[in-house]
């Protein structure tokens, strides 16, 4: 159970008006990640023409990139003022993206509806890990694919994303994770399969460098024991 200091949701609306302005260096470090996932997720489908739920979207970073992909957009997440910013950036740019206030716990999709449901930095903050993962399998179309990150559970993953990130750092807010959420790669394959989903590849993600600002920017490693990114997928009907 969440310490009530740790997980906290509500920097997501607290920092929504300024989540496109690049004024906020812990928001820069998301927008960072997105090319880094990408850089292994395209690897492994293909976005154009199918229809993709980012699931935990927040302020629309991936997917404004997966629109830019040329997939068919659907973005989902409770924190209202977040989701409004998303919306009113992709309004701003010409985005065709449908956004939407809810939780993965009790999506509002029909049953096999998307090709593919994206969740990246989400599954180490909701509050039933079990029922999200069934309701991305409900959603999903037979065949389908589930791509995720999330992260390891161990000394070393809490050093480097609470001591280093939040603490010392502060390339994110404190308490924004609570350490005892954290998921082992095991643990969430068994929970994948209680879902009916079959895990796929997975590999490490972390810092690769930094930029002009000095912000870290990221890519897939060959280590998991931070962070780690894969794919499931929901078996196609016989």
């Amino acid at each position: 159970m969440a310490s009530p200091e740790r997980n906290d949701l509500t920097i997501y609306d607290q920092y929504a008006q300024n989540w496109w302005s690049d004024d906020i260096r812990w928001v820069r470090t998301l927008k960072n990640l997105v090319p880094g996932r990408l850089k292994w997720f395209d690897r492994h489908v293909d976005w154009a023409g199918k229809a993709v739920l980012d699931l935990g979207c927040a302020g629309g970073f991936m997917a404004e990139a997966l629109d830019e992909k040329g997939a068919e957009v659907t973005g989902i997440d409770p924190a209202k003022d977040a989701i409004a910013a998303a919306q009113a950036h992709a309004a701003e740019t010409g985005g065709d993206i449908r956004y939407d206030v809810g939780l993965g716990e009790d999506l509002p999709y029909p049953d096999a509806h998307f090709d593919y449901v994206v969740c990246v930095d989400v599954l180490e903050h909701v509050a039933d890990l079990p029922k999200v993962l069934s309701e991305v399998a409900r959603v999903l179309k037979p065949g389908g694919v589930f791509l995720f990150d999330t992260i390891n559970r161990n000394i070393i993953a809490r050093l480097a994303a609470i001591t280093v990130a939040e603490d010392i750092l502060r390339i994110l807010p404190k308490g924004t994770h609570d350490p005892a959420m954290f998921i082992k790669p095991g643990e969430l394959q068994a929970a994948l399969e209680m879902a009916g989903l079959i895990l796929g590849p997975t590999t490490g993600l972390g810092p690769r460098g930094i930029n002009r600002r000095g912000d870290l920017t990221f890519g897939p490693l060959p280590l998991r024991t931070v962070i780690y990114i894969g794919l499931a997928t929901k078996p196609a009907q016989g």
